[in-house]
């Protein structure tokens, strides 16, 4: 009997890591019905956060609030409250700017110049009113390049252009900014405060927030060129090197919490460590894995890449399993993949009916370890 571990990150937009990860073990059982499964759904800072420490966490708790979203609307939104470790004297609040502030959010409609964290900001502050006194912050998946402007300002910071005048919202605000006054700012928790980021780039230049990500949420090439400029002059107001991992997060939201004091981590490795993954893949004997688009951003900070390298360091074997999968991604770490569009014939196929081709990919990689060499 074969022990398989599913340890899939969410698709984005089409079903999350938990509904992945069982689509992926019933299409394994429909072939291999003897083997163990394990599902394990795994996060990186992105969307699923919450529902990762949720699973994880004995005695967490979803707390709803209402907050402001990228478009301007007011949504319908949670954060999470961890209960004190015993080793501990106070609780931990989890916010995930995916359910705030994310891209998702918006549905289609982009909004580069005007989306904006303030919903992200009002799910802290909602935090921090509990009680909270320490905050472990997800910052994958935004709507905005706002330099994380939206969350200080829903933490009481005033961001004001040359007139004296609050700038406005989202990257048209940041265009106009030349003053950040922070004496109204809330003061970070007295435990601190962890962001968790599903990518490491730096603030500005080529690698940076405006540049790689931009085009996703609507930058045209000038307006990227702009974005670029706009992102170095907050970082002076903000005071952060914009070379510094992790700071081009979420729009340059990483820069502005990394102002506020936080401390900016791979969100891969910490929710790793609260699920136990390392020991779940020494116990495994297949490991699969997946994401929705897997390309050459993917091995940076991604959820697929940790899962791979730990089943690499434990002679694991390791499958993946992707929406699509780009020309220029680097596969040579797994045994096998699959790619949804590829079973399901086109992406608006495969993006319609996730749960049946994830089943399908699961069938796949079962026949294919049935006609492998035993190990």
């Amino acid at each position: 009997m074969t022990r398989v571990l599913f340890a899939p990150d969410g698709f984005k937009g089409s079903i999350s890591a938990a509904g992945a990860a069982a689509a992926l073990a019933a299409g394994w059982r429909s072939v291999r019905g003897d083997d163990e499964i394990v599902e394990l759904p795994m996060a990186d800072g992105g969307e699923g956060t919450l529902d990762a420490f949720l699973a994880a966490v004995p005695g967490a708790r979803r707390m709803p609030v209402r907050v402001t979203g990228p478009h301007g609307r007011e949504v319908a939104a949670s954060w999470v409250l961890l209960p004190a470790a015993a080793d501990a004297t106070g609780e931990t609040g989890v916010v995930e700017l995916a359910s705030t502030s994310g891209i998702e959010l918006l549905g289609g409609d982009l909004r580069p110049l005007d989306a904006d964290t303030r919903g992200f900001g009002q799910a802290i502050a909602a935090a921090l009113d509990h009680g909270v006194t320490r905050l472990v912050l997800a910052i994958g998946s935004s709507a905005s390049t706002d330099a994380g402007f939206g969350v200080l300002s829903a933490l009481g910071a005033r961001i004001m252009d040359a007139d004296g005048r609050e700038a406005l919202p989202g990257l048209r605000g940041v265009r106009t900014a030349v003053r950040l006054d922070r004496s109204g700012l809330r003061p970070a928790p007295r435990d601190g405060v962890l962001v968790l980021s599903d990518v490491r780039s730096p603030l500005t230049g080529p690698s940076g927030a405006a540049a790689v990500f931009g085009p996703q949420k609507g930058l045209g090439v000038r307006a990227v060129a702009e974005a670029d400029a706009a992102l170095a002059r907050a970082a002076a107001l903000l005071g952060v090197d914009t070379n510094e991992a992790g700071t081009g997060a979420a729009g340059g939201t990483g820069a502005a919490l990394r102002a506020w004091g936080a401390v900016l981590l791979p969100g891969a490795e910490r929710v790793a460590d609260l699920i136990g993954l390392a020991d779940a893949v020494a116990a495994a004997d297949v490991v699969v894995t997946g994401e929705g688009a897997f390309d050459a951003g993917s091995a940076a900070g991604k959820a697929p890449a940790l899962v791979a390298g730990l089943a690499r360091q434990a002679a694991r074997p390791t499958a993946l399993v992707a929406g699509r999968i780009a020309p220029d991604a680097d596969t040579s770490g797994f045994v096998s993949t699959v790619a949804l569009v590829d079973l399901a014939g086109t992406a608006d196929a495969a993006l319609a009916d996730p749960g049946r081709w994830l089943s399908a990919a699961g069938g796949v990689l079962a026949r294919r370890e049935g006609r492998s060499a035993p190990r």
